[in-house]
């Protein structure tokens, strides 16, 4: 709740220094201009130089430290007292048995797409065998199939039919027009948390050597997302309260709060990762912005807010955490008592789903299995499977600057390798 009221504070505070309006209608040749330059955005230079990111991943995991659960004081829960790391709540992970059980399909001994020498089999012989399977699960339209079908990955060629497919997106006349009217009211009315979006989109994808491409694809998408009040039906089912904001002079009286932006989501700094890497999938807009908004309330929406839920960015951190901490003692106590908490590493890459740290190809991998086990805990494992995987230049360095330096590089990482060789090969 605290949390909420801080960002709005600072929308709101935004609002009034630089003395424009949360919302306002746009004259009627301002409409025309968008309208006409609406695929090339990206070709304007507004002035952003005041606007600033409400917030970013590290603001936002010092608030994560600071959280206590107020029924655990009395140390009810023996087992968590031993824990060193930074998340202080007391949340349920499952321990590598467990995982090994969820991932099972990541086995050693199973075909994967994203393996080069699985000994067992050769890798060709899978994947040919792999895309006459996935034609298969696409010809039949099972949703259930298909994310039984991508834990093992997916062949590039049907992967944008695959997630579709799991998504339930079937880009119906209805959701086009609805698409439209989404992009009609970005035309008709000015919103501040615009030029929040254009920045982000300026201060991330514009720099990335795989998304700068997809630039003006990424403003419709936010800009359409941020009208959709669709999107506040998301939270129903989290704990999080979307920001309100008041009529002026009305401060206070709940019947003139307006739900500000409409979908309840304020975007931090990096939001527009989440939508980048399904521009490589999706070329038709009102598809893509389908995919994004489902992603987004299925997985997306749990790396920002706070709650118990497993998926939840609270309990990812945690099992990143605990991960370490049993597993590679060594490297989690070396790295604790020089300064450089692991997490403090691993947050920015777990609230962005590795988008923008990963080459594009094994994020896609990774995201295959995001949707295939319906889950996001692959990315604590994955976060821990990368300290693990450079555990070597780790032990050696004096400084959290030196540990980012480490790793501050993932581009040429290799997700399933590193997944499987943390979960199946490690000896607990």
């Amino acid at each position: 709740g605290s949390w909420e009221k801080r960002i709005l504070k600072s929308l709101n505070s935004m609002c009034t220094e630089l003395n424009i309006p949360l919302a306002q209608k746009r004259p009627v040749n301002e409409q025309k201009e968008l309208l006409n330059k609406w695929n090339e955005m990206g070709t304007d230079e507004p002035d952003l130089s005041l606007f600033r990111p409400v917030y970013a991943p590290k603001d936002f995991l010092e608030v994560l430290m600071n959280l206590r659960n107020p029924n655990y004081e009395n140390g009810e829960q023996p087992s968590f007292r031993n824990h060193l790391g930074l998340i202080q709540v007391p949340l349920k992970v499952k321990d590598i048995p467990e995982l090994k059980e969820d991932f099972c399909e990541l086995g050693l001994n199973i075909g994967q797409l994203g393996i080069d020498d699985s000994a067992q089999v050769p890798p060709e012989f899978f994947e040919n065998e792999h895309v006459r399977i996935g034609q298969k699960v696409l010809a039949e339209q099972d949703s259930a199939a298909a994310q039984q079908y991508v834990r093992q990955g997916c062949p590039t060629a049907l992967r944008a039919d695959l997630w579709a497919l799991i998504l339930n997106i079937s880009n119906q006349p209805e959701d086009i027009l609805y698409y439209e009217q989404l992009k009609s009211n970005v035309i008709q009315h000015n919103l501040l948390v615009d030029s929040l979006i254009y920045k982000d989109v300026k201060l991330t994808a514009s720099n990335d050597d795989y998304y700068f491409v997809f630039e003006d694809y990424l403003y419709q998408v936010l800009l359409c997302f941020s009208r959709d009040t669709s999107v506040l039906e998301h939270f129903t089912y989290s704990s999080a309260t979307p920001p309100k904001s008041y009529i002026q002079g009305k401060l206070g009286m709940e019947e003139y709060a307006v739900f500000y932006p409409p979908n309840g989501v304020i975007p931090f700094h990096g939001f527009s990762m989440y939508v980048a890497p399904l521009c490589f999938l999706y070329h038709e807009p009102s598809k893509l912005y389908q995919i994004f908004r489902e992603m987004y309330v299925r997985f997306f929406f749990r790396l920002h807010s706070i709650s118990s839920h497993p998926s939840g960015i609270v309990s990812l951190c945690l099992l990143f955490e605990t991960l370490l901490q049993t597993h590679l003692p060594q490297l989690f106590y070396h790295l604790r008592e020089i300064g450089a908490q692991p997490l403090r590493i691993s947050f920015k890459w777990m609230v962005r789903a590795f988008s923008g740290y990963l080459a594009t190809d094994q994020l896609l991998l990774l995201w295959d299995r995001i949707l295939g086990y319906n889950s996001l805990e692959i990315l604590a494992v994955l976060a821990a499977a990368v300290f693990a995987f450079r555990a070597v230049n780790l032990m050696e360095v004096t400084s959290l600057a030196a540990a980012e330096a480490v790793l501050a590089d993932l581009s040429t990482l290799k997700v399933m390798p590193l997944l499987q060789i943390f979960l199946f090969a490690t000896v607990t």
